[in-house]
Protein backbone atom coordinates (compact mmCIF):
# COMPACT_ATOMS: atom_id res chain seq x y z
CA UNK A 1 0.00 0.00 0.00
CA UNK A 2 1.26 3.32 -1.22
CA UNK A 3 2.57 5.27 2.25
CA UNK A 4 2.96 8.61 3.35
CA UNK A 5 4.98 10.04 6.44
CA UNK A 6 3.27 13.57 7.74
CA UNK A 7 5.81 15.12 10.20
CA UNK A 8 4.28 17.80 11.76
CA UNK A 9 4.08 19.40 15.48
CA UNK A 10 0.66 19.81 15.17
CA UNK A 11 -1.59 16.71 15.74
CA UNK A 12 -4.55 18.30 14.24
CA UNK A 13 -2.75 18.49 10.60
CA UNK A 14 -1.72 14.95 11.17
CA UNK A 15 -5.38 13.36 11.94
CA UNK A 16 -6.62 16.00 8.52
CA UNK A 17 -4.36 15.04 6.03
CA UNK A 18 -4.90 11.19 7.22
CA UNK A 19 -8.38 11.52 6.32
CA UNK A 20 -7.96 13.31 3.13
CA UNK A 21 -5.09 10.66 1.92
CA UNK A 22 -7.23 7.18 3.54
CA UNK A 23 -10.11 8.99 1.02
CA UNK A 24 -7.60 7.81 -2.01
CA UNK A 25 -6.37 4.85 -0.34
CA UNK A 26 -2.91 5.67 0.58
CA UNK A 27 -1.77 4.85 4.26
CA UNK A 28 -0.98 8.09 6.65
CA UNK A 29 2.32 7.47 9.27
CA UNK A 30 2.28 10.59 11.30
CA UNK A 31 5.14 11.74 13.56
CA UNK A 32 5.36 14.75 15.70
CA UNK A 33 9.19 15.64 15.68
CA UNK A 34 11.99 15.48 13.28
CA UNK A 35 13.04 12.64 15.39
CA UNK A 36 9.93 11.04 15.43
CA UNK A 37 9.76 11.17 11.56
CA UNK A 38 13.79 9.86 11.07
CA UNK A 39 12.89 7.03 13.13
CA UNK A 40 9.81 6.07 11.16
CA UNK A 41 11.86 6.30 8.20
CA UNK A 42 14.16 4.00 9.52
CA UNK A 43 11.90 1.12 10.01
CA UNK A 44 8.61 2.05 7.75
CA UNK A 45 9.19 1.94 3.83
CA UNK A 46 7.68 5.39 2.99
CA UNK A 47 7.00 6.94 -0.64
CA UNK A 48 6.80 9.95 0.54
CA UNK A 49 7.33 12.79 3.38
CA UNK A 50 4.90 15.60 4.30
CA UNK A 51 6.85 18.11 6.48
CA UNK A 52 6.30 21.02 8.61
CA UNK A 53 9.07 23.95 8.75
CA UNK A 54 8.62 24.86 12.26
CA UNK A 55 8.66 22.25 15.17
CA UNK A 56 9.44 25.00 18.48
CA UNK A 57 6.91 27.02 19.90
CA UNK A 58 7.27 30.99 18.64
CA UNK A 59 9.87 30.07 16.56
CA UNK A 60 9.05 30.99 12.25
CA UNK A 61 12.29 30.99 10.95
CA UNK A 62 12.50 27.45 9.19
CA UNK A 63 15.81 26.34 10.16
CA UNK A 64 14.31 23.15 11.86
CA UNK A 65 12.38 22.30 8.70
CA UNK A 66 15.85 22.73 6.51
CA UNK A 67 17.78 20.53 8.86
CA UNK A 68 15.01 18.20 8.82
CA UNK A 69 15.08 18.23 5.43
CA UNK A 70 18.69 17.75 4.94
CA UNK A 71 18.69 14.53 7.35
CA UNK A 72 15.74 12.69 4.99
CA UNK A 73 17.82 13.72 1.67
CA UNK A 74 20.94 12.37 3.01
CA UNK A 75 19.74 9.34 4.05
CA UNK A 76 16.94 8.85 1.33
CA UNK A 77 18.54 10.62 -1.88
CA UNK A 78 15.01 10.00 -4.37
CA UNK A 79 12.42 10.05 -1.76
CA UNK A 80 10.08 12.91 -2.37
CA UNK A 81 9.22 16.36 0.08
CA UNK A 82 6.41 18.55 0.00
CA UNK A 83 7.04 21.11 2.58
CA UNK A 84 3.93 22.30 4.60
CA UNK A 85 3.92 25.40 6.49
CA UNK A 86 2.43 28.74 7.25
CA UNK A 87 5.41 30.79 8.44
CA UNK A 88 8.48 30.11 6.16
CA UNK A 89 10.35 32.94 4.20
CA UNK A 90 9.61 32.15 0.66
CA UNK A 91 13.29 32.51 -0.69
CA UNK A 92 14.10 29.11 2.22
CA UNK A 93 11.15 27.56 0.68
CA UNK A 94 12.66 28.32 -2.88
CA UNK A 95 15.97 26.98 -1.79
CA UNK A 96 15.01 23.97 -0.77
CA UNK A 97 13.04 23.06 -3.93
CA UNK A 98 16.36 23.97 -5.86
CA UNK A 99 17.70 21.33 -3.27
CA UNK A 100 15.50 18.69 -4.32
CA UNK A 101 12.32 19.39 -2.33
CA UNK A 102 9.43 18.22 -4.55
CA UNK A 103 6.76 21.29 -3.79
CA UNK A 104 6.01 23.62 -1.09
CA UNK A 105 2.07 24.49 0.03
CA UNK A 106 1.09 26.88 2.47
CA UNK A 107 -1.05 26.43 5.65
CA UNK A 108 -4.51 26.27 5.27
CA UNK A 109 -3.75 24.10 2.27
CA UNK A 110 -6.09 23.12 -0.74
CA UNK A 111 -7.51 20.02 -0.42
CA UNK A 112 -7.77 18.83 -3.86
CA UNK A 113 -4.24 20.59 -4.91
CA UNK A 114 -2.43 18.83 -1.97
CA UNK A 115 -4.05 15.52 -3.19
CA UNK A 116 -3.28 15.88 -6.68
CA UNK A 117 0.34 17.07 -5.60
CA UNK A 118 0.73 13.86 -3.59
CA UNK A 119 -1.12 11.72 -6.07
CA UNK A 120 1.50 12.43 -8.92
CA UNK A 121 4.29 12.22 -6.80
CA UNK A 122 3.30 8.76 -5.44
CA UNK A 123 3.02 7.79 -8.72
CA UNK A 124 6.17 8.87 -10.11
CA UNK A 125 8.21 7.86 -7.46
CA UNK A 126 6.57 4.16 -8.25
CA UNK A 127 7.47 4.81 -11.72
CA UNK A 128 11.74 6.05 -11.20
CA UNK A 129 11.59 2.82 -8.06
CA UNK A 130 10.76 0.42 -11.09
CA UNK A 131 12.89 2.07 -13.74
CA UNK A 132 15.51 1.23 -11.03
CA UNK A 133 15.28 -2.17 -10.63
CA UNK A 134 14.72 -2.79 -14.23
CA UNK A 135 17.94 -1.19 -14.56
CA UNK A 136 19.35 -3.09 -11.68
CA UNK A 137 18.00 -6.63 -13.10
CA UNK A 138 19.77 -5.59 -16.56
CA UNK A 139 23.01 -4.83 -14.50
CA UNK A 140 22.80 -8.22 -13.11
CA UNK A 141 22.05 -9.68 -16.24
CA UNK A 142 24.75 -7.83 -17.73
CA UNK A 143 27.44 -8.89 -14.81
CA UNK A 144 26.16 -12.85 -15.37
CA UNK A 145 26.91 -12.57 -18.81
CA UNK A 146 30.21 -11.43 -18.72
CA UNK A 147 31.00 -13.96 -16.39
CA UNK A 148 29.40 -17.18 -18.22
CA UNK A 149 30.62 -15.58 -21.60
CA UNK A 150 33.43 -13.51 -24.49
CA UNK A 151 31.47 -10.83 -25.55
CA UNK A 152 34.84 -9.60 -27.01
CA UNK A 153 34.71 -6.46 -25.26
CA UNK A 154 31.38 -5.49 -26.62
CA UNK A 155 30.65 -2.13 -25.64
CA UNK A 156 26.74 -1.67 -24.77
CA UNK A 157 24.41 -0.47 -22.20
CA UNK A 158 20.95 -0.91 -24.57
CA UNK A 159 17.96 -3.15 -23.36
CA UNK A 160 18.02 -3.87 -26.88
CA UNK A 161 21.71 -4.75 -27.50
CA UNK A 162 21.83 -6.80 -24.47
CA UNK A 163 18.65 -8.98 -25.39
CA UNK A 164 20.67 -9.91 -28.95
CA UNK A 165 24.21 -10.66 -27.59
CA UNK A 166 21.57 -13.03 -24.95
CA UNK A 167 20.11 -14.78 -27.78
CA UNK A 168 23.66 -14.86 -29.77
CA UNK A 169 25.63 -16.41 -26.39
CA UNK A 170 22.67 -18.80 -26.09
CA UNK A 171 22.88 -19.87 -29.85
CA UNK A 172 26.48 -20.30 -29.93
CA UNK A 173 27.04 -23.86 -29.04
CA UNK A 174 24.09 -24.93 -31.91
CA UNK A 175 25.56 -26.80 -34.70
CA UNK A 176 22.58 -24.25 -37.03
CA UNK A 177 23.38 -21.69 -39.10
CA UNK A 178 22.88 -18.09 -38.31
CA UNK A 179 21.38 -14.86 -39.79
CA UNK A 180 22.16 -11.40 -38.63
CA UNK A 181 20.12 -8.64 -40.13
CA UNK A 182 20.02 -4.85 -39.14
CA UNK A 183 21.36 -1.58 -41.13
CA UNK A 184 25.03 -0.76 -41.93
CA UNK A 185 26.81 0.00 -39.66
CA UNK A 186 24.81 -1.14 -36.48
CA UNK A 187 27.55 -4.03 -35.25
CA UNK A 188 26.49 -7.04 -36.86
CA UNK A 189 30.07 -8.53 -37.47
CA UNK A 190 30.71 -7.99 -34.08
CA UNK A 191 27.67 -10.05 -33.12
CA UNK A 192 29.09 -13.11 -35.13
CA UNK A 193 32.46 -12.55 -33.13
CA UNK A 194 30.40 -13.42 -30.28
CA UNK A 195 28.70 -16.20 -31.88
CA UNK A 196 32.27 -18.04 -32.80
CA UNK A 197 33.91 -16.94 -29.64
CA UNK A 198 31.36 -18.97 -27.56
CA UNK A 199 30.92 -21.60 -30.37
CA UNK A 200 33.40 -24.05 -28.96
CA UNK A 201 34.75 -24.38 -32.65
CA UNK A 202 38.79 -24.50 -32.62
CA UNK A 203 38.97 -23.55 -36.37
CA UNK A 204 39.48 -20.03 -37.75
CA UNK A 205 37.21 -17.23 -37.62
CA UNK A 206 36.83 -16.07 -41.77
CA UNK A 207 34.90 -12.76 -42.41
CA UNK A 208 34.10 -12.16 -46.36
CA UNK A 209 31.57 -9.39 -47.72
CA UNK A 210 30.05 -10.75 -50.54
CA UNK A 211 28.68 -6.94 -51.41
CA UNK A 212 32.83 -5.76 -51.98
CA UNK A 213 33.52 -8.54 -55.08
CA UNK A 214 32.25 -8.50 -58.53
CA UNK A 215 29.95 -11.46 -59.12
CA UNK A 216 32.16 -13.22 -61.25
CA UNK A 217 34.61 -13.46 -58.45
CA UNK A 218 32.42 -14.48 -55.30
CA UNK A 219 32.58 -17.94 -56.82
CA UNK A 220 35.89 -18.28 -56.88
CA UNK A 221 36.51 -16.09 -53.76
CA UNK A 222 34.30 -18.69 -51.20
CA UNK A 223 34.79 -22.15 -53.22
CA UNK A 224 38.12 -21.52 -54.45
CA UNK A 225 39.20 -21.97 -58.48
CA UNK A 226 41.51 -24.31 -59.97
CA UNK A 227 44.46 -22.47 -62.10
CA UNK A 228 43.15 -20.79 -65.40
CA UNK A 229 39.22 -21.61 -64.66
CA UNK A 230 38.81 -17.97 -64.81
CA UNK A 231 40.77 -15.17 -66.66
CA UNK A 232 43.83 -14.17 -64.16
CA UNK A 233 43.62 -17.12 -62.29
CA UNK A 234 47.32 -17.97 -62.88
CA UNK A 235 47.45 -20.66 -59.74
CA UNK A 236 44.70 -22.84 -58.13
CA UNK A 237 43.54 -21.18 -54.67
CA UNK A 238 41.59 -22.17 -51.64
CA UNK A 239 38.20 -20.63 -51.10
CA UNK A 240 37.04 -19.28 -47.85
CA UNK A 241 35.24 -22.44 -47.04
CA UNK A 242 38.53 -24.19 -47.38
CA UNK A 243 39.94 -21.15 -45.18
CA UNK A 244 37.27 -21.54 -42.22
CA UNK A 245 37.31 -25.49 -42.46
CA UNK A 246 36.50 -26.76 -38.42
CA UNK A 247 35.52 -22.72 -37.45
CA UNK A 248 33.02 -20.24 -38.58
CA UNK A 249 32.38 -18.46 -42.13
CA UNK A 250 30.98 -14.85 -41.90
CA UNK A 251 29.38 -14.12 -45.60
CA UNK A 252 28.64 -10.28 -45.05
CA UNK A 253 26.04 -8.76 -47.01
CA UNK A 254 24.41 -12.53 -48.32
CA UNK A 255 21.76 -10.90 -50.57
CA UNK A 256 24.33 -9.99 -53.06
CA UNK A 257 25.26 -13.56 -53.82
CA UNK A 258 24.58 -14.58 -57.44
CA UNK A 259 22.05 -17.40 -57.86
CA UNK A 260 24.75 -19.95 -59.38
CA UNK A 261 26.54 -18.98 -55.85
CA UNK A 262 23.37 -19.43 -53.82
CA UNK A 263 23.12 -23.02 -55.40
CA UNK A 264 26.34 -23.89 -54.60
CA UNK A 265 25.95 -22.59 -50.52
CA UNK A 266 22.74 -24.34 -50.62
CA UNK A 267 24.92 -27.17 -51.20
CA UNK A 268 27.26 -26.71 -48.90
CA UNK A 269 24.75 -26.03 -46.18
CA UNK A 270 23.00 -29.22 -46.79
CA UNK A 271 25.92 -31.57 -47.21
CA UNK A 272 29.04 -30.23 -46.55
CA UNK A 273 30.34 -30.58 -49.96
CA UNK A 274 31.67 -28.33 -52.98
CA UNK A 275 33.65 -27.82 -55.73
CA UNK A 276 36.28 -25.21 -56.83
CA UNK A 277 35.41 -23.41 -60.35
CA UNK A 278 37.60 -25.49 -62.25
CA UNK A 279 37.28 -28.52 -60.85
CA UNK A 280 35.23 -32.08 -60.64
CA UNK A 281 37.04 -33.33 -57.33
CA UNK A 282 34.35 -32.96 -54.54
CA UNK A 283 35.61 -31.60 -51.31
CA UNK A 284 34.27 -31.41 -47.70
CA UNK A 285 34.40 -29.24 -45.13
CA UNK A 286 32.92 -29.03 -41.59
CA UNK A 287 31.59 -25.23 -41.53
CA UNK A 288 29.65 -22.57 -38.71
CA UNK A 289 27.80 -20.29 -41.24
CA UNK A 290 26.92 -16.92 -39.95
CA UNK A 291 25.41 -14.54 -42.85
CA UNK A 292 24.64 -11.06 -42.55
CA UNK A 293 22.77 -8.61 -44.71
CA UNK A 294 20.89 -5.42 -44.04
CA UNK A 295 18.57 -6.45 -47.07
CA UNK A 296 15.02 -7.48 -47.16
CA UNK A 297 15.49 -10.97 -47.91
CA UNK A 298 11.63 -11.89 -48.11
CA UNK A 299 11.17 -8.94 -50.53
CA UNK A 300 14.05 -10.19 -52.39
CA UNK A 301 12.31 -13.80 -52.80
CA UNK A 302 9.28 -12.37 -53.92
CA UNK A 303 11.36 -10.81 -56.93
CA UNK A 304 13.09 -13.78 -56.97
CA UNK A 305 16.41 -12.38 -56.97
CA UNK A 306 17.06 -14.69 -54.01
CA UNK A 307 16.50 -18.71 -53.20
CA UNK A 308 13.55 -19.25 -50.64
CA UNK A 309 15.31 -23.09 -50.06
CA UNK A 310 18.56 -20.93 -48.75
CA UNK A 311 16.63 -18.54 -46.79
CA UNK A 312 15.46 -21.08 -44.75
CA UNK A 313 18.32 -23.17 -44.76
CA UNK A 314 20.29 -19.62 -43.15
CA UNK A 315 17.52 -18.38 -40.99
CA UNK A 316 17.15 -21.11 -37.99
CA UNK A 317 18.57 -18.50 -35.89
CA UNK A 318 17.90 -14.88 -36.85
CA UNK A 319 19.18 -12.30 -34.95
CA UNK A 320 18.47 -8.47 -35.98
CA UNK A 321 20.82 -5.79 -34.14
CA UNK A 322 18.59 -2.58 -34.40
CA UNK A 323 19.94 0.58 -35.53
CA UNK A 324 21.62 2.84 -32.95
CA UNK A 325 18.64 5.58 -33.16
CA UNK A 326 16.76 2.26 -31.41
CA UNK A 327 19.38 1.67 -28.59
CA UNK A 328 20.00 5.32 -27.26
CA UNK A 329 21.79 4.26 -24.22
CA UNK A 330 24.81 3.00 -25.97
CA UNK A 331 25.53 5.90 -27.58
CA UNK A 332 27.69 7.62 -24.83
CA UNK A 333 29.60 4.33 -23.77
CA UNK A 334 30.32 4.28 -26.96
CA UNK A 335 31.41 7.58 -27.50
CA UNK A 336 33.34 7.15 -24.61
CA UNK A 337 35.14 3.66 -25.60
CA UNK A 338 36.37 5.70 -29.20
CA UNK A 339 37.14 8.28 -27.08
CA UNK A 340 39.48 5.51 -25.19
CA UNK A 341 40.99 8.63 -22.88
CA UNK A 342 42.17 10.98 -25.52
CA UNK A 343 39.80 13.59 -24.87
CA UNK A 344 36.67 14.46 -22.32
CA UNK A 345 33.04 15.24 -23.58
CA UNK A 346 31.91 18.38 -22.15
CA UNK A 347 27.95 18.57 -21.13
CA UNK A 348 27.20 20.12 -24.95
CA UNK A 349 28.77 17.06 -26.34
CA UNK A 350 26.64 14.77 -24.53
CA UNK A 351 23.34 16.45 -25.50
CA UNK A 352 24.96 16.64 -29.01
CA UNK A 353 25.36 13.14 -28.67
CA UNK A 354 22.25 11.76 -27.77
CA UNK A 355 20.13 14.51 -30.10
CA UNK A 356 21.79 12.94 -33.21
CA UNK A 357 19.32 10.36 -34.85
CA UNK A 358 22.64 8.15 -36.22
CA UNK A 359 21.49 7.29 -39.65
CA UNK A 360 24.81 5.74 -40.17
CA UNK A 361 24.38 4.14 -36.46
CA UNK A 362 27.63 2.95 -34.88
CA UNK A 363 30.35 3.48 -37.95
CA UNK A 364 28.70 7.34 -38.15
CA UNK A 365 29.69 7.54 -34.05
CA UNK A 366 33.22 6.43 -34.62
CA UNK A 367 33.93 8.52 -37.59
CA UNK A 368 32.65 10.92 -35.87
CA UNK A 369 34.67 11.12 -32.37
CA UNK A 370 37.91 10.47 -34.70
CA UNK A 371 37.23 13.69 -36.36
CA UNK A 372 36.61 15.83 -33.08
CA UNK A 373 39.98 14.14 -31.58
CA UNK A 374 41.56 15.58 -34.75
CA UNK A 375 39.88 19.22 -34.33
CA UNK A 376 39.78 19.36 -30.99
CA UNK A 377 41.35 22.98 -29.38
CA UNK A 378 41.95 21.82 -25.87
CA UNK A 379 41.19 18.42 -23.38
CA UNK A 380 37.12 18.58 -24.11
CA UNK A 381 35.68 18.02 -27.17
CA UNK A 382 32.33 20.18 -27.04
CA UNK A 383 29.28 20.59 -29.53
CA UNK A 384 30.99 22.21 -32.11
CA UNK A 385 33.96 19.59 -32.22
CA UNK A 386 31.68 16.78 -33.26
CA UNK A 387 30.34 18.85 -36.18
CA UNK A 388 27.15 16.57 -36.87
CA UNK A 389 24.81 17.24 -39.35
CA UNK A 390 21.61 19.25 -38.23
CA UNK A 391 19.30 15.62 -38.50
CA UNK A 392 15.90 15.60 -36.61
CA UNK A 393 16.30 14.09 -32.71
CA UNK A 394 15.04 10.64 -32.77
CA UNK A 395 12.16 9.70 -31.28
CA UNK A 396 12.12 9.16 -27.96
CA UNK A 397 9.30 6.67 -26.11
CA UNK A 398 9.60 8.61 -22.50
CA UNK A 399 7.35 10.86 -21.60
CA UNK A 400 7.25 13.54 -19.28
CA UNK A 401 6.13 13.11 -16.33
CA UNK A 402 2.92 15.15 -16.92
CA UNK A 403 2.05 13.32 -19.98
CA UNK A 404 -0.16 10.47 -20.49
CA UNK A 405 0.95 7.86 -23.05
CA UNK A 406 -1.77 7.54 -26.00
CA UNK A 407 -3.02 4.38 -27.11
CA UNK A 408 -0.59 4.28 -30.07
CA UNK A 409 2.70 5.23 -28.00
CA UNK A 410 1.62 2.50 -25.53
CA UNK A 411 1.29 -0.13 -28.24
CA UNK A 412 4.90 0.68 -29.91
CA UNK A 413 6.54 0.45 -26.62
CA UNK A 414 4.97 -3.03 -26.26
CA UNK A 415 5.54 -3.98 -29.73
CA UNK A 416 9.53 -3.03 -29.38
CA UNK A 417 9.48 -5.08 -25.36
CA UNK A 418 7.46 -8.32 -27.24
CA UNK A 419 4.84 -7.62 -24.83
CA UNK A 420 6.99 -7.32 -21.45
CA UNK A 421 4.95 -4.69 -19.73
CA UNK A 422 7.54 -4.68 -17.04
CA UNK A 423 10.09 -3.54 -20.25
CA UNK A 424 7.29 -1.45 -21.78
CA UNK A 425 6.59 0.63 -19.02
CA UNK A 426 10.31 1.24 -18.21
CA UNK A 427 10.49 2.45 -21.15
CA UNK A 428 7.47 4.48 -21.19
CA UNK A 429 8.78 5.87 -17.59
CA UNK A 430 5.93 4.40 -15.58
CA UNK A 431 5.17 2.08 -13.19
CA UNK A 432 3.80 -1.34 -14.08
CA UNK A 433 0.35 -0.60 -12.34
CA UNK A 434 0.56 3.05 -14.22
CA UNK A 435 1.01 1.36 -17.60
CA UNK A 436 -1.74 -1.24 -16.96
CA UNK A 437 -4.38 1.35 -15.87
CA UNK A 438 -3.34 3.34 -19.04
CA UNK A 439 -3.61 0.21 -20.88
CA UNK A 440 -7.18 -0.59 -19.24
CA UNK A 441 -8.50 3.37 -19.50
CA UNK A 442 -7.74 2.81 -23.32
CA UNK A 443 -8.47 -0.49 -24.27
CA UNK A 444 -5.20 -2.25 -24.91
CA UNK A 445 -4.75 -5.67 -24.59
CA UNK A 446 -1.99 -6.97 -22.03
CA UNK A 447 -0.25 -9.28 -25.23
CA UNK A 448 2.75 -11.22 -23.75
CA UNK A 449 3.54 -10.47 -20.35
CA UNK A 450 6.64 -12.41 -19.22
CA UNK A 451 7.48 -10.16 -16.54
Amino acid sequence: MRTVLVIDDNPAVGTALEVLFGLSEIRTLRALTPQQGLDALAREDVDLVVQDMNFSADTTSGEEGVALFRAIRAAHPDLPIILLTAWTHLETAVELVKAGAADYLGKPWDDPKLLATVENLLELSEATREVSRVRAERQRARRDLEARYDLRGLVFAAPATQRVVELACQVARADVPVLITGPNGAGKERIAEIVHANSGLRGPFVAVNCGALPAELIEAELFGAEQGAYTGAQRAREGRFELADGGTLVLDEIGNLPPAGQMKLLRVLETGQFERLGSSRTRSVKVRVVSATNADLPAMIREGRFREDLYYRLNVIELRVPPLAERPEDVLPLAEHFLAGRARLDAGARAALQAHAWPGNVRELKNAIERALLLKQGDALGAHDLGLAAVAPRASARLAPEQEPDRATIEAALRRCRGVISQAAAELGLSRQALYRRMDKLGVAAGADSA
